[in-house]
């Protein structure tokens, strides 16, 4: 790759892999091999949850076989455009209830969606490590992905996650061209306060 990225600055010390971490779109086109791609995975499996109830599922699909095609094609044009190049495609889907502590029977858990979160930020991290990038995506038809994953109803599907080695931007679009590098974050004071919500965070 011949372009320079310019490092993020944090607000307070961190390690490096947090501003190390972000979101490409332009990839080789370079298969990932399944032991690598299951390290990811392996990661996001030791995510937090509430009540360890692990609600997290992920179908993948890797390049040149059987199973991409049909996830692939539940993405949206635009989002096809650049996650061609991907190596593997991850759908992250989670179990919208749970059987809790002291219950027999299931019931609706109300922290699925941000359990799952946590879980693709490990994964995220872990490519980071590893030598990858992943950039997850919310641009898919729903229904096409749920049906392709056989996800089955009573799971919520939240994204489906491009895995790659990142590439020249020069295969991107000229639109997304300069769109290729790590942005920023609002401030932390912005989005932190002692006691209170910070002021000027509400989102309006």
């Amino acid at each position: 790759m011949s372009q320079s990225l310019q490092p993020r600055q944090p607000d307070h010390p961190i390690h490096s892999v947090f501003t190390d971490r972000w979101s490409p779109r332009a990839f080789t086109g370079e298969s990932i091999p399944e032991p690598a791609l299951l390290a990811l995975l392996e990661a996001a499996r030791w995510a937090p949850s509430a009540y360890n109830a692990q609600p997290w599922r992920f179908i993948y699909a890797r390049r040149d076989t059987a199973n991409w095609d049909p996830i692939f094609q539940g993405l949206e044009p635009f989002n096809q455009g650049w996650a061609q190049r991907a190596g593997a495609l991850v759908v992250i889907a989670s179990a919208e209830q749970a059987v809790f502590p002291g219950e027999s029977a299931p019931a609706p858990n109300a922290w699925h969606a941000f359990d799952a979160g946590a879980a693709w930020a490990s994964l995220a991290l872990q490519a980071t490590l590893s030598g990858w990038s992943a950039h997850a995506m919310a641009g898919f038809d729903a229904g096409a992905v749920r049906q392709a994953a056989s996800v089955p109803e009573g799971h919520a599907i939240h994204a489906v996650v491009a895995i790659g080695r990142r590439g020249d931007k020069g295969v991107l679009p000229e639109g997304l061209q300069s769109r290729e590098s790590p942005n920023g974050r609002l401030p932390l004071a912005q989005l932190a306060s002692e006691g209170r919500f910070p002021a000027g965070a509400s989102g309006a």
